[in-house]
């Protein structure tokens, strides 16, 4: 068991949640005015707040990380074949980043200067980010009558085999 595993399903299952998201809209074959319907309250429409999700993810992690990830400043338009890459380069930088320590408490400038806070609200960010805008997707296909993907951390857990059936007595 290393220091840092609390954090690696959460982790997991937040990459996961976002691949699986836009693996279903890419298969969906939306159309091109579908994509960019919106609903109330929501970022923007499919493909936008997809990219946001990977974006913002990517910010979050190359913060924390101190490491590069190019495409968050990107000015590339990207597709679901490109957020789906792109989600994956983060998903391999976050699994380095859980590798080593993680000092929670390290304090990060933010806000053009204007504000501190800690590597930990960083963390805890991402992944309330990424759900908060993965609904906002989910509630967009609800209303083409398009039942969405199931990506609760439940699902994770089947799917990743970190739930499982007990033998019958």
């Amino acid at each position: 068991m290393g220091e840092n595993d609390v954090l690696r399903d959460p982790i997991r299952h937040n990459n996961w949640a976002t691949k699986s998201l836009i693996r279903f809209c890419r298969d969906q074959e939306l159309t091109a005015e579908q994509l960019e319907v919106t609903g109330i309250g929501t970022y923007g429409g499919i493909v936008a707040t997809l990219d946001h999700i990977v974006r913002c993810d990517g910010s979050y992690l190359r913060r924390i990380a101190d490491r590069p990830l190019d495409f968050v400043d990107s000015e590339v338009t990207a597709d679901f074949d490109l957020l789906e890459q792109w989600n994956d380069e983060a998903g391999v930088l976050w699994e380095e980043f859980l590798a080593g320590p993680i000092d929670v408490e390290r304090v990060l400038i933010v806000d053009d200067n204007t504000r501190g806070t800690r590597a930990g609200i960083f963390i805890a960010q991402a992944i309330n980010h990424a759900n908060h805008h993965r609904e906002q997707v989910c509630a967009i296909l609800t209303g083409f009558g398009i039942e969405p993907p199931d990506i609760q951390a439940w699902e994770y857990a089947w799917q990743t085999e970190r739930i499982w059936d007990l033998p019958t007595p």
